[in-house]
């Protein structure tokens, strides 16, 4: 099988998890676009969903799908967040904001009372890092901002190399809540608790695509067909 057949299995096993009435939670990205699509397919066979989507790209594609949408304004509480990860490890630690929603991601998944991630077997790792992390930044204060981020890091003594994302006009990309993105590639992050909070005390930090403590399960698909990966964070009777 394919890496987009693994996908595409992963989504399906989530799909299984709604339920008629539910309010859902939308990801972003390759892997979420698999379950957008699927849930679609049910939406036309009856599903009654309200789903709320992390982006515009996932707001147009579940619109032209029919799928019902609101916004967290209209409905502040979910039922569950169905998303990908650029990154994970086994204790459902997570990397996200490769597609640049990580902020409405973090968002809607803390507004669900679960958050089930999705993926292909690429994605799962021993250590989180070798994906760049992606941080969202106010546009006030860029070059500040990515010097309190060099200093922090450094003085975490990890290995950084950090760069403002660029759209593809050549400008600098603007997530959907016209903030810039800086990904900072450190090969290896030993302590993803740790470099979460620190970075949430600059200033000019919306927030990181580390995600610690939110996902509730992983279902990954591989070779094995789709694994489930449970989060030590969650109570047993929860899951």
């Amino acid at each position: 099988m394919s890496t987009q057949e693994y996908k595409v299995a992963a989504a399906q096993a989530a799909l299984d998890l709604i339920e008629d009435g539910m309010k859902v939670g939308l990801g972003t990205g390759s892997t979420a676009e698999q379950f957008i699509n699927l849930l679609g397919e049910r939406v036309k066979d009856g599903l009654d969903v309200l789903c709320v989507p992390t982006s515009k790209t996932s707001e147009i594609q579940a619109a032209n799908l029919g799928i019902a949408l609101t916004t967290l304004d209209e409905e502040p509480f979910l039922d569950i967040t169905v998303d990908g990860a650029d990154e994970l490890d086994k204790d459902l630690r997570l990397i996200k904001g490769g597609g640049g929603a990580l902020l409405r991601e973090k968002i809607v998944a803390m507004s669900s009372d679960r958050m089930v991630v999705i993926g292909d077997n690429s994605k799962l790792v021993d250590t989180l890092g070798k994906f760049p992390l992606p941080v969202e930044v106010d546009r006030f204060g860029l070059r500040a901002t990515l010097e309190m981020i060099a200093a922090l890091t450094d003085e975490l003594g990890l290995h950084q190399d950090l760069q403002v994302r660029e759209s593809e006009d050549g400008g600098f990309y603007q997530t959907d809540g016209g903030h810039y993105i800086v990904d900072c590639s450190y090969g290896v992050i030993p302590d993803p608790e740790e470099l979460a909070d620190c970075l949430a005390m600059l200033p000019g930090v919306i927030d990181s695509g580390l995600f610690i403590g939110i996902a509730e399960r992983a279902l990954i698909g591989g070779p094995n067909g789709v694994e489930v990966y449970v989060s030590p964070y969650e109570d047993e009777e929860m899951v």
